[in-house]
């Protein structure tokens, strides 16, 4: 059965010996009582599959955590993401475990000073699903010792008492306070008053009385009024997340941008599978991952992954569209591409035309107007730039393939977007709600 198997999957790749072998396939299948509209579909996933199939020990060693994983993900989704977020396999950075997530319907709940553990978990939420608790560890620049303390004393019942017995270091009990560690806790107090605590919290630890003699306060919480102190935005909220958990947690990158893109009338990733191939479409989302892998032509694509909080879009930049396209690629974390639907089975791509920076386009809506956002998207925008003279160099292998001196091999996921950046420094489109 086995060698039956493998003579099949090499006359996938054979345009002779295909139609008999469809023919087989659907004689097979049809003995066995499958319907015929499922078995039409089932053979154009295994035609596309024919094009890039491997040989059957690369093919277990990713199926068998494939089967294992889809089990998983079926019946105890979120101790699947909890795994994943702990162990981090490293394909995708964990802002995209957390929006596939979501999407499946997994809540994903911020660190708690009195709920999370050192290490990811899974709790039950009110309405009785379970969800992933994000660990405490997962706080950039906290320490193994400061986890430990503040995890062996829990429950706290205020700020204060949480700096008395877990006596943290500041810099940690300050980005706890900003991602909203302490909001079960707070009261009427707002995210700045508890920072502004923490200074003087730290200030009296340092001037504290001698060993053996009580504070002059015998340890009794005092509650300070609140500041006046104006509440962080949501998207200074979402900016403190991306820099010290690299996740947007409480809500996703692209809401802020959502009536932008109705506006343009860009295409969710969840949307493009019911739209033909051949349409040209917008698709906008947070790069997820970015690779330039060797081709044996010598030639250079650029393949991107965009993720849009509706699930990912996969686009191919080629040569042509390099000049223009590249460098807002490599170094922008939100994009707005212009491509064309291409389809292999059930699976829909774009090869990418045109790339804008998505941030730059929602600061010219904010300061100018729907209307200078239609002017960055005319048909002279990017201005084309002329074609090289010349190729570049390509380096000759000894198997006879050329390589693109640009290429590298990189997996997916390593080259992905600078969320710190976005959090910190991308305009906002605060004004006009999603």
């Amino acid at each position: 059965m086995w060698a039956l198997a493998e003579l099949a999957r090499r006359a996938l790749g054979d345009a002779e010996r295909l139609p008999r072998l469809r023919a087989w396939f659907h004689s097979r299948a049809t003995a066995r009582g499958y319907a015929p509209a499922m078995l039409d579909s089932l053979w154009q996933t295994i035609e596309a599959f024919g094009q890039y199939g491997f040989c059957r020990a690369h093919a277990v060693a990713f199926a068998v955590p494939a089967l294992q994983s889809a089990w998983l993900k079926a019946h105890f989704p979120a101790a699947l993401y909890a795994g994943l977020l702990e162990h981090d396999p490293g394909m995708w950075p964990k802002r995209i475990l957390v929006a596939d997530a979501r999407r499946h319907g997994v809540p994903v709940l911020s660190v708690d000073i009195n709920r999370s553990r050192p290490h990811h978990s899974i709790e039950q939420t009110q309405d009785g699903t379970w969800g992933v608790r994000l660990a405490l560890s997962a706080v950039k620049n906290i320490s193994a010792t400061d986890v430990t303390r503040i995890a062996d004393h829990q429950p706290y019942t205020s700020l204060q008492d949480f700096c008395q017995r877990a006596r943290p270091a500041r810099p940690a009990a300050e980005r706890l306070v900003q991602i909203g560690a302490f909001d079960g806790l707070r009261g009427p107090q707002t995210r700045r008053d508890l920072l502004l605590q923490i200074t003087e919290l730290h200030r009296h630890a340092r001037a504290r009385t001698p060993a053996g003699q009580l504070p002059l306060d015998h340890g009794q919480e005092t509650v300070p009024a609140p500041s006046g102190l104006p509440e962080m935005t949501s998207r200074q909220a979402l900016g403190a997340e991306l820099e010290h958990l690299q996740i947007d947690v409480t809500h996703h990158l692209m809401d802020h941008h959502h009536q932008l893109l109705r506006e343009l009338g860009a295409v969710p990733a969840a949307r493009l599978g019911q739209l033909p191939a051949g349409q040209q479409v917008l698709v906008a989302g947070v790069r997820a991952s970015t690779q330039t892998p060797p081709i044996a032509s010598g030639k250079r694509i650029i393949f991107v992954t965009l993720e849009d909080g509706t699930g990912m879009t996969d686009l191919a930049f080629f040569d042509s569209s390099h000049d223009a396209c590249a460098h807002i690629i490599f170094h922008c974390g939100l994009l707005l591409v212009r491509g064309r639907i291409q389809r292999r089975g059930r699976r829909s791509t774009l090869t990418g035309q045109q790339v804008w920076d998505l941030d730059e386009l929602a600061a010219a809506r904010r300061d100018h107007g729907p209307q200078a956002v239609t002017r960055l998207l005319g048909d002279d925008f990017p201005p084309a730039r002329p074609a090289p003279t010349r190729a570049p160099r390509t380096l000759r292998l000894k198997n006879g393939a050329a390589l693109h001196p640009w290429a590298d091999l990189q997996p997916a996921g390593t080259r992905s977007a600078d969320l710190t950046q976005l959090g910190a420094t991308s305009p906002s489109s605060e004004g006009y709600p999603s």
